[in-house]
């Protein structure tokens, strides 16, 4: 994983402004992938000291044990405004190891912006040698006040190849990568979620197209991970477009089940389907039930199939 978060333009550039001497005040990733943002900010913090693999910065780093490093909030919390009070006394102390120090600061989008704007001083005007690395998966959580005063590195989701090697160096051996890199929509952690559930979210996802049963299916929505299932969806959909339209070659799968599937619905019916998806999805995110709007899909699909099938003959 360490090769693939080292492709970011934030690593590289604080890596290259270490060997230039340079020290930036104030430092915000915004990176999709919340699972690894912390990952992410530890190989950036290493790179702001420039501390080579295998060496005590580093690993002590790993561990968030490097006494000029300090991590908030603790791993799996929510930034807290005893936290910031915190950060602000320990930002008055000298380094201890070296000239400069650095606070880490992951999942900003969580803080409230009390927070926020109690780091917002510190942030402009840092004690001399303090520098801060923000970490936040959304801009718009952050206050733009705090935006303005950070050198801002926004991460795009990384290419279906990176995230296919990434798989790979990682799980060798485990079928389904590249399936699982196609629905990842470039983000690891939900890669790793589709290949971990051994093809669940595309055994599901077949299911559901086939629209045999959409109430049973849909009553057992609750159990399944929504953010995988919606991408294998789509994926098969895709798949479904490419063999339907004589352009199978492109597909992440072209075997007989997908090829039947796709036989089942016309080509304008598969793209109403995908744009059905993604609004479906949508739906979903802002609390919509999700077995209810899977249901409320199904007889959309289902409605599409049959108009498209009445056109076709």
């Amino acid at each position: 994983m360490k090769q693939l978060l080292r492709e970011t333009h934030a690593y590289g550039r604080i890596a290259a402004d270490a060997r230039a001497g340079r020290q930036a005040q104030a430092m915000l990733v915004l990176f999709p992938d919340g699972a690894h943002l912390r990952a992410l900010l530890k190989e950036c913090a290493k790179a702001f000291f420039a501390a080579e693999d295998g060496s005590r910065t580093a690993s002590l780093i790993d561990k968030e044990s490097y006494a000029d490093c300090l991590f908030f909030p603790a791993e799996g919390a929510k930034l807290t405004v005893d936290d910031g009070a915190r950060i602000l006394e320990e930002s008055l102390l000298r380094p201890v190891e070296g000239k400069k120090k650095l606070f880490v600061l992951d999942a900003l989008q969580t803080a409230s912006a009390l927070v926020q704007n109690k780091l917002l001083k510190v942030l402009e005007e840092p004690p001399r040698g303090v520098s801060f690395l923000l970490g936040a998966t959304a801009e718009h959580a952050v206050l733009p006040t705090v935006l303005s005063r950070a050198e801002k590195f926004v991460e795009p989701p990384f290419a279906e190849e990176s995230i296919l090697k990434a798989l790979l160096r990682m799980y060798p051996g485990q079928a389904g990568a590249e399936r699982a890199a196609a629905a990842s929509g470039g983000v690891l952690s939900q890669a790793e979620r589709l290949l971990s559930g051994g093809g669940e979210s595309f055994r599901l996802a077949e299911e559901f197209v086939k629209n045999d049963c959409p109430e049973a299916f849909c009553r057992r929505a609750d159990k399944m991970d929504k953010d995988t299932f919606f991408a294998a969806l789509e994926l098969l959909l895709r798949d479904m477009l490419l063999i339907r339209t004589g352009q199978a070659r492109y597909a992440s799968r072209a075997d007989e089940r997908a090829e039947a599937l796709a036989r089942a619905y016309p080509a304008g019916a598969i793209l109403t389907a995908l744009e059905r998806v993604r609004e479906a999805e949508k739906r979903v995110n802002f609390n919509a039930g999700l077995g209810q709007s899977l249901y409320v899909l199904a007889l959309e699909m289902k409605e599409e199939q049959i108009k498209w099938q009445k056109l076709s003959s």
